[in-house]
């Protein structure tokens, strides 16, 4: 009996390591000739919420979804990348335009958010519509005011592409292009994106000092600011209502769209300050297109209405001397090197 119990247990322990073997020999398999790239993840930032763990990064991935990214077939006019709306020059927002302009001289209900540092993000879009980065990246591809396609029509044009063909069946193991491997080489390109080193980064790693102007208005911000936008992401990503009062024509209600709660009117995700001296314009439906203007809005435009965040009940107040150091100390949050960055560059 202590034998035939013996060889039982030998013969379970047996298949459990077989198993295990498998199923590396498997998540070897989806690597195999593939260069696998770090998350990078800047000294001081937390934990990001994305770790590729559902989609490994990889050179080869990250390369065709930078291809992809800048791919106009990905629209129905060909001629409308995902670039097109979020430009590097603008820290991957939209240059200097209050919404987007989408397919067909179309243009969208929302000034195009920017996009790095999505790693960190628990929520897309500025009503947190997705969870997922691959969901939040298929929206444009598919919406009908931004790029217009869909799937089969970008994947019967693209697979004309020997190159592409290749590509997909290095990075992904399929013959075949699969909608998923589209979203998924995306991800890998957008949700690697890192801005990490403005001048800021450089004070707080001991590597630069402020102006003094500029330390007024690191003193300014903390006092005034850091309650929605705390370092070192300098958003919280939660849905505020600032007192926007609502455009007639837009008739955007943000968060309310998604929830459907009367409790979410106006709400919009706090966006990063990170670039925003570079990505105008600003607030969700770009009516600003300055830095200036929107420090002004907290100090004297901010509307009351029964959704209005607390901590705007009262004005900021702000003398145009300080306003003007709070504005020094933004600007030193434009990663320069970040913008000129080759990695991120329209392939050649």
């Amino acid at each position: 009996m202590r034998n035939s119990l013996l060889t039982i247990l030998v013969l379970l322990i047996s298949i459990v390591s077989l198993t295990h073997l498998l199923g590396a020999c498997r998540k070897e398999q989806k690597i195999k000739g593939l260069t696998r790239l770090q998350q990078e993840i800047p000294t001081g930032f937390p934990a990001p919420a994305y770790t590729f763990s559902d989609n490994p990064l990889t050179r080869e991935g990250f390369e065709l979804g930078r291809r992809l990214f800048y791919e106009p077939r990905l629209s129905i006019d060909n001629l409308t990348p995902c670039s097109s709306c979020h430009q590097q020059i603008a820290g991957f927002g939209t240059f200097e335009h209050d919404r987007s302009h989408g397919v067909n001289n179309s243009h969208t209900l929302r000034n195009a958010p920017v996009l790095f540092n999505l790693a960190w993000n628990n929520s897309f879009h500025w009503d947190g519509e997705f969870n997922k980065l691959t969901d939040a990246v298929a929206q444009p591809i598919n919406g009908h005011l931004e790029m217009g396609e869909s799937f089969e029509g970008v994947i019967d044009k693209i697979e004309k592409d020997q190159t592409y063909r290749e590509d997909f069946k290095k990075v992904f193991g399929s013959p075949f292009i699969r909608p998923e491997h589209i979203l998924k080489a995306l991800s890998q390109f957008s949700g690697y994106i890192v801005s990490a080193n403005s001048k800021y980064d450089k004070v707080m790693k001991g590597q630069e000092s402020f102006t003094s102007q500029e330390q007024n208005g690191y003193n300014l911000y903390k006092a005034n600011c850091a309650s929605c936008h705390p370092e070192p992401l300098f958003t919280d990503q939660r849905f505020r209502n600032i007192g926007l009062p609502v455009d007639p024509l837009l008739n955007d209600f943000g968060r309310m769209r998604i929830t459907g709660l009367k409790q979410d009117s106006l709400k919009f995700k706090v966006p990063t300050l990170r670039n925003s001296y570079i990505s105008s314009n600003y607030m969700h439906d770009g009516r600003f297109n300055t830095l200036s203007q929107c420090i002004n809005h907290y100090r004297s435009g901010v509307q009351t209405s029964t959704t209005l965040d607390p901590l705007l009940s009262s004005p900021i107040n702000l003398s145009d001397a300080q306003a003007l150091d709070l504005f020094r100390f933004l600007r030193t949050l434009t990663d320069s090197s970040f913008l000129q960055d080759n990695r991120y560059n329209r392939p050649q």
